[in-house]
C-alpha cells in the first residue's frame, strides 16, 4: 500500500534526501510510484569512538567530504542524472553538520532547478515506517526513542502531531550510551549493551522504572542512571564487576524497556489508539520490540532495522510527503532546536 494519493501525483516524482543531523551521513532516492529505489549511508562512529561521543567540528568536516560523492552514488545507483526534488533535514541536529547538507542540497536545487524540502529530523523518524510495504494508517500513537529523543506523539495525520509526552532529562538512548560507558563497553553503546544484556538475568538487580507511577506520560531516566552508577560501583569496591556486568546490563535494559511499553500502553489507552509506531535507534532494540508487540493488543508498525538509525531514505520519504512545502529560492535552514508539534500540515 503506498502512502500517496496518485491522484495528486499523477507522474512520478524522484525526491533526493540528504540526512547530516549529527554523525551519520544518509542520501536516497525516493520514487513516489516505486518507493525506494537506492540508498546510501556513511557513518563516522570510529572517528568519534576515541573521544567517547561525537565531536561537532569533525562531524562536519566529514559531512563535507563524504556527501557529494554519496550523492553521485546514489543517483547512479538509481538510474537517474538528477532528481526532480531535494529533502534535506534542516533540525534538529547540529548546526554545523545542519548546514553542511542544507548548503548542498539548496546549491544543487539552483543548479539543476529542481524544489527543495526541509524536513524535520523527528518526522523523518515518525514517517520512516511508510517505506515498508504495509505503511501504518492514521491516527497512530509515535513512540519516538533515540539518543536525543524520547517522545510520546499521538499523529492525527500528516503534520497533525500532539506531543504527550517527553522526556525531563536523559534521552533514553543517552541513557543506554552511558550505562555502557560505567559498563566499560566504550561508544557507541547501545548496541554493545543490548548484546551484552542478551548474556545476563535480567531480574538479578532491582532496577526502578521512573515515572511509571506518576501522572502524565513524560519519562525520566536520571534516576535509572544514578541507581546503575551506584550498583557499578558497589561492584567495583567488592571486586566483583566482571562476573556481574552482563546482569547488570540486562537489568538495565529491562527496567528501560519496562519504562517505555509502560508509559507506551498508558498512552495508547488513554488517547484510544489502536496502532504504536515505534521508530528512532533504540528502536532496533528486540527486547523492546518483542515487549511492546506481546504486550500491546493492537498493531505495532517498525522500520526495518537498517532505518531506525539516522538514514536518508526517511528523509526522502518524508520530502516527498511534503512535497506541498517545497520552495524554489534557496534558503539556508539549520535548526538546533525545533519542536515537533510546532509543524503543520503540507502546503500550511
Amino acid at each position: 500500500m503506498s502512502p500517496f494519493d496518485l491522484q495528486y501525483y499523477p507522474a512520478q516524482m524522484n525526491v533526493l534526501g540528504i540526512e547530516t543531523s549529527c554523525d551519520e551521513t544518509g542520501v536516497a532516492v525516493y520514487s513516489t510510484e516505486r518507493g525506494l529505489v537506492a540508498d546510501a549511508l556513511h557513518s563516522q562512529v570510529d572517528l568519534h569512538a576515541m573521544y567517547g561521543g561525537v565531536v561537532p567540528e569533525i562531524a562536519s568536516r566529514d559531512h563535507i567530504r563524504c556527501l557529494l560523492p554519496l550523492v553521485e552514488q546514489v543517483l547512479g545507483d538509481a538510474g537517474i542524472d538528477r532528481p526532480d526534488a531535494i529533502a534535506y533535514t534542516a533540525g534538529p541536529g547540529l548546526v554545523g553538520a545542519l548546514m553542511v547538507g542544507s548548503g548542498l542540497a539548496n546549491g544543487l536545487g539552483l543548479a539543476w532547478g529542481c524544489p527543495v524540502v526541509p524536513v524535520h529530523h523527528m518526522e523523518g523518524h515518525l514517517l520512516a515506517p511508510m517505506l515498508e510495504d504495509d505503511p501504518p494508517q492514521y491516527p497512530f500513537l509515535a513512540l519516538l526513542v533515540s539518543g536525543g529523543h524520547s517522545m510520546l506523539i499521538r499523529v492525527g495525520g500528516l503534520g497533525d502531531y500532539h506531543v504527550l509526552g517527553t522526556t525531563l532529562d536523559d534521552a533514553v538512548g543517552e541513557a543506554f550510551d552511558k550505562t555502557a560507558i560505567l559498563l566499560g563497553l566504550g561508544y557507541p553503546g547501545g548496541p554493545a549493551l543490548a548484546a551484552l544484556a542478551e548474556e545476563g538475568d535480567d531480574a538479578a538487580f532491582a532496577l526502578p522504572r521512573p515515572m511509571l507511577n506518576r501522572p502524565g506520560l513524560d519519562f525520566s531516566f536520571s534516576g535509572l542512571k544514578t541507581a546503575v552508577m551506584l550498583l557499578v560501583r558497589k561492584a567495583k569496591d567488592e571486586g566483583s564487576l566482571a562476573e556481574r556486568r552482563a546482569d547488570i546490563a540486562a537489568s538495565f535494559q529491562r527496567a528501560a524497556v519496562d519504562t517505555l511499553v509502560g508509559r507506551a500502553l498508558q498512552a495508547a489507552k488513554r488517547e484510544d489508539l489502536e496502532r504504536i509506531v515505534v521508530a528512532g535507534g533504540v528502536g532496533a532494540n528486540k527486547l523492546l520490540r518483542k515487549e511492546i508487540a506481546e504486550r500491546f493488543d493492537g498493531q505495532v508498525y517498525y522500520p526495518r532495522m537498517a532505518y531506525c538509525t539516522d538514514n536518508g531514505a526517511m528523509i526522502a520519504v518524508a520530502g516527498a510527503l511534503r512535497l506541498a512545502d517545497a520552495h524554489q529560492v534557496a534558503e539556508i535552514r539549520a535548526q538546533a532546536r525545533w519542536s515537533l508539534d510546532t509543524l503543520s500540515p503540507p502546503g500550511n
